[in-house]
């Protein structure tokens, strides 16, 4: 029976082989396998409900049962689905140690491949240099097709453990490149960007989650893990903007070119809301605040002045202090489209700037 699992015949072959044996059906059951054959599926349901620790009833058809341990650790059964002969269960315990082997296979293959997709990912992460056939032939042997592109998540899952976000994953999307770089799950979607969102949305309630736009160009994964990183960055420390804006297009205009070209978005900033924020910290003003009130309610003074809770001449008074400072005037629209692309590069770009 382990000469089976060595030449890769698996576990449905184990069960044959004991079978002939005891003269009698055999199912090697081990749940994080999964189940070889369909017939199976009831009694995987039955040997996890008891490794979770339940009390499931042992269907009536089992006559004998044999558990899988390792290092003191149950892992499944062997399951004698009929009466077996005299020495049946001389047999069952052969199988008991092949399932072993099977798993010491399976775990091998797994961690063989988890490092490849780790390297892979590393390289995407730190070369641009790599050519994009390349790029779609390594992928493609990991399961995952980046010949159109894909979008980047990264995900930081705090104190929780890294493995259960890869797994949701790869529940959420199945031809996803995912895996883990330090204490964060770096992954490359193949998806649509709506479909990446909804991913995103689901694996943020169990952690802190940056995605990318979507990147056409199997050349550019580079670029999208960065731009992922920086997202999670700015949401991570709060300078970003709210969740429900983060997807907007003027941000991953800006997040696109933070990831490329970051001094741009610097000088931006500096030629626009430095004067304001460096004013605000010194004087524990709040023109920043009042700027971003007027933008976002239209340019309308009384809505203004009743969201910052002051006079409307204060308000006047302040977008008047802001064309000062900025050269830039609130009143007028080409300026008012600057001013707000500048707090839109100043709310990403925030946790980077000295305090």
């Amino acid at each position: 029976m382990v000469g089976a699992v060595v030449a890769g015949e698996g576990l449905a072959r184990v069960a044959e082989i004991a079978a002939a044996h005891t003269h009698a059906p055999v199912a090697v059951i081990v749940p994080r396998l999964g189940a070889p054959v369909e017939d199976w599926a009831p009694y995987e349901r039955y040997v996890a409900a008891r490794l979770a620790g339940g009390k499931p009833k042992r269907p009536a058809e089992v006559s004998a049962e044999v558990p899988i341990v390792s290092g003191g650790q149950e892992l499944g059964a062997v399951l004698m689905l009929a009466k077996g002969g005299a020495d049946a269960g001389e047999y069952l315990h052969v199988a008991a140690v092949a399932a072993l082997t099977e798993v010491a296979v399976a775990e091998a293959r797994d961690e063989t491949e988890q490092n490849l997709r780790g390297s892979f990912l590393e390289e995407l992460r730190t070369r641009d240099d790599l050519e994009p056939g390349d790029v779609i032939r390594r992928s493609a042997r990991l399961g995952c097709d980046l010949s159109g592109g894909a979008v980047a998540l990264v995900a930081d899952p705090g104190p929780r453990a890294p493995g259960r976000l890869l797994a949701a994953i790869a529940s959420e999307c199945a031809p996803a490149l995912a895996q883990r770089v330090g204490d964060r799950v770096y992954a490359l979607l193949p998806v649509p960007l709506e479909e990446a969102r909804r991913v995103a949305a689901r694996l943020g309630r169990q952690a802190t989650v940056g995605l990318s736009s979507c990147y056409s160009e199997p050349s550019d994964m580079r670029r999208a893990l960065e731009e992922a990183e920086l997202v999670l960055e700015v949401t991570h420390q709060g300078g970003g903007p709210p969740s429900q804006e983060i997807g907007d297009g003027t941000y991953r205009l800006l997040f696109r070119v933070l990831a490329s070209h970051p001094e741009e978005v610097r000088s931006f900033y500096e030629d626009t809301l430095a004067k304001l924020v460096a004013y605000d910290e010194q004087y524990t003003t709040d023109l920043v605040g009042t700027l971003e009130a007027y933008l976002g309610n239209n340019c309308n003074m009384n809505a203004t002045a009743g969201a910052i809770h002051a006079h409307r001449h204060t308000v006047s008074y302040r977008l008047e202090r802001i064309r000062e400072l900025t050269g830039l005037d609130p009143f007028t629209s080409e300026d008012r489209e600057r001013l707000g692309l500048g707090l839109k590069a100043y709310r990403i770009i925030a946790p980077q700037l000295p305090r």
